[in-house]
């Protein structure tokens, strides 16, 4: 299975270094690619190459000397297959970090030895606890510079492992000393670090196991009914969407939220072709034995699922607010989750977070690139689940209707059920 992975920190923390070195000693650029970055090395630099600039792609990115944009890599060994989220470092570009991270299995979280960590440091910490990450490499970065010395390290170590006792969901931390810029501890264990005596960086990450712990059971967020008005297909009704979590066989019983009527799958189809088994993640058409009242918007679950997903018209979300309007009480906005789209108001800002302290403060109000818990009431009801224990289903976002740009991205925690 690929590990998702996404880079994070402040700025100058060596992140897009870091992955152009991990792309370049693993083997995985392409010669002219190489020879693309030599030459914007000596446009850019000062003529040495800038493995930064595998993932820097964009003008305003290599003249500045700063990640904008999320870059996306995608590169492979022989144990497993990766896509790297090269996220910037800035606040103002909270959102982008919460993009590449939303979808992702493991953050490398960099701090310079030498700087220890920031307010951004903290903040990207707290983002990846917000969606559910678990999996954070604390990858301190820079060690050649302060002579490979360990109790730097360990002090740099300690202050991040004391903050992740206070984030709001538990994150498993594992601290490598590397220098990207050199190369110590990246794809190779590195000799100037002989005290260090865990694995390096691409060794942890090929042994990372996927987080399993969204699989509750068959989720089937329904796209569209599939219904051939030619004469070969007349009998033919495809249920069609992308199965988010669980598996789903012929002859399984399910249940059509929010409706709640029962009925069985008695066919699927995955690429034109008839299968009797369809994995999560699969895009697939699936037949009911019942003419059963179900469309665009609808949830298909499993009715043997472990647990089932709530139909709710009212409930509490964590939220990361992208734009420069204020989102306050009684504020109207388009919501999209799932397949389903409706319209929401925000009823209530219950905090903000402080992403610094990990407290919980009030607030009346929340503004561009705030953190906190807000309650939602909708206009139709949606079937969710806690997004903790379910991400498709748990998650949404908040539209602004007159410019149609996302606003929020949402998590869904209390449904009040």
């Amino acid at each position: 299975m690929a590990l998702r992975i996404a880079t994070a920190g402040s700025v100058d923390d060596g992140k897009s270094t870091l992955i152009g070195r991990l792309l370049h000693d693993s083997k995985t650029v392409f010669e002219d690619q190489l020879r693309a970055v030599e030459r914007a090395s000596k446009r850019y630099g000062d003529g040495t190459t800038n493995l930064a600039l595998l993932t820097d792609g964009l003008r305003a990115e290599r003249e500045q000397g700063i990640t904008i944009d999320v870059a996306y890599r995608y590169f492979a060994t022989p144990q497993r297959t990766f896509v790297v989220a090269d996220t910037p470092g800035h606040a103002q570009y909270t959102r982008n970090m919460v993009t590449g991270a939303s979808v992702s299995d493991v953050v490398i979280v960099l701090v310079d030895v030498r700087v220890g960590p920031t307010e951004q440091t903290w903040r990207h910490l707290f983002i990846a606890s917000l969606l559910g990450i678990r999996q954070i490499v604390l990858a301190v970065n820079k060690i050649d510079l302060v002579d490979y010395d360990d109790a730097t390290y360990n002090a740099v170590v300690a202050q991040v492992l004391d903050h992740a006792q206070r984030l709001p969901y538990p994150v498993d931390v594992v601290a490598i000393p590397v220098s990207a810029l050199n190369g110590d501890n990246v794809v190779d264990r590195g000799d100037n670090t002989a005290w260090y005596s865990g694995d390096s960086l691409l060794g942890h990450l090929e042994g990372v196991e996927v987080d399993q712990r969204h699989d509750q059971g068959a989720r089937l967020p329904v796209q569209w009914i599939i219904r051939p008005h030619g004469q070969e297909f007349h009998d033919y009704r495809g249920v069609a969407g992308r199965l988010t979590g669980g598996s789903l066989a012929v002859g399984d019983e399910v249940v059509v939220l929010p409706s709640g009527e029962r009925t069985r799958v008695s066919a699927i189809d995955r690429g034109g072709e008839a299968v009797d088994l369809a994995l999560p993640t699969q895009s697939i058409s699936v037949q009911l034995e019942d003419d059963v009242d179900v469309g665009r918007g609808d949830v298909l679950v499993s009715a043997s699922a472990a647990s089932r997903p709530v139909v709710a018209s009212e409930f509490e979300a964590d939220v990361c607010w992208m734009t420069d309007r204020a989102l306050e009480p009684n504020s109207r906005w388009a919501l999209k989750h799932t397949t389903r789209s409706t319209r929401a108001i925000v009823t209530d800002i219950v905090a903000r977070y402080d992403v610094e302290t990990a407290d919980t403060l009030p607030a009346d109000r929340l503004v561009l690139n705030d953190l906190g818990r807000v309650r939602i009431a909708t206009m139709s009801p949606l079937v969710v689940d806690p997004y903790e224990s379910e991400r498709q289903c748990g998650s949404a976002i908040l539209v602004d209707e007159s410019s149609g740009a996302t606003v929020g991205a949402l998590m869904i925690r209390n449904t009040g059920a």
